[in-house]
């Protein structure tokens, strides 16, 4: 697979629904990796084990998938209740499986943990406590970070939330925002990225310590194209970005400054197929990138795409400590 800017390759389909203004940024084409089903399930929330085991979900039926590493054989681990509707997930360096769950898009989302041996599940969040978990990431200490999925342009009751170590406190750390959704942290834990889903933003967010903002400390490095925005995203051991795009059928990658660097395309995309890209995440020790993407409306099913990362996926996640 190697990265074009369409006009030396002749390659212009793929570009033909892109805004012009982003037509130029250098592209590879992200080719199919793994079938998941014939249907358009709304798959969400890849992440790799350190055993290099891939993890992943479908929303709406509540489905946790394992794909063992070196195979693409396809597990279905656990199936939540109906309703509960899981966003994302991440690892805990215990192995346990946190699970991000949407609950009634309103007020009844939850945290969840579950053991994916034993197939026991422990409440982290509670669904009392009002919130609809979307995403959410750890830092070193065992804390997380999360964002609450709700709000819109004219009702910026969305945010990111600080959890700690011992899941005993919720803090917030960023207010006023509509739909934040997508959520990574840099290496040296000094800030946030944030996918702001309907202003169409990613959001810089510096950190004091775990839930401090400093004065001038935020910033939108970049406004999005289009309608849907920005869904779930994902850094790299050097510090890039990747952020995948609703209903474009693509991955923008960014540079450690918030700069554009490259983007990976859906092949099909430029047919109108397979455009609801959720989320990437890159294999540890690996520089492959793995994408879900699925067909709504349409005939060609749900998929995990695969293209290739700028850098090793990020080996200093805390799921990798010891």
């Amino acid at each position: 697979m190697t990265v074009s800017n369409g006009q030396d390759s002749g390659i212009v389909a793929e570009l033909t629904t892109i805004p012009a203004n982003e037509q130029m940024i250098p592209f590879e084409i992200a080719e199919p990796w793994l079938k998941v089903s014939d249907e358009a399930m709304q798959l969400e929330g890849l992440c790799f084990d350190r055993s290099g085991n891939l993890y992943f979900l479908e929303v709406f039926e509540g489905r946790i998938f394992k794909v063992a590493k070196g195979s693409q054989k396809l597990e279905c681990l656990y199936q939540l209740a109906q309703g509960e509707n899981p966003a994302a997930l991440k690892i805990h360096k215990d192995g346990r499986l946190f699970i991000c769950c949407l609950g009634n898009f309103v007020d009844s989302g939850s945290v969840i943990a579950l053991d994916p041996d034993e197939l026991t599940v422990e409440t982290i969040i509670a669904p009392s406590k009002g919130f609809v978990v979307d995403d959410m990431v750890f830092a070193s200490d065992g804390s997380f970070y999360f964002t609450n999925f709700v709000g819109g342009v004219g009702n910026l009751i969305g945010g990111v939330y600080h959890v700690s170590a011992d899941f005993s406190m919720i803090s917030p750390v960023l207010s006023h925002l509509a739909v934040p959704n997508g959520l990574a942290l840099t290496k040296d834990e000094q800030a946030l990225w944030i996918t702001e889903m309907s202003h169409n933003r990613l959001i810089y967010c510096q950190l004091v310590d775990r839930t401090s903002v400093p004065p001038f400390g935020t910033a939108v490095p970049y406004h999005f194209s289009g309608l849907e925005g920005p869904d779930s995203c994902c850094v790299d051991d050097e510090g890039n970005l990747y952020v995948a795009l609703y209903e474009q059928g693509r991955v923008l990658v960014f540079d450690a400054l918030g700069n554009v660097k490259e983007q990976k395309l859906i092949k099909g995309r430029e047919t109108g197929h397979l455009l609801r890209t959720t989320h990437p995440a890159i294999a540890p020790n690996s520089k492959e990138l793995i994408i879900c993407t699925n067909d709504f409306g349409q005939d060609k099913g749900s998929w995990l795409y695969k293209a290739t990362a700028l850098a090793d996926g990020a080996g200093f996640s805390y799921q990798f400590k010891s």
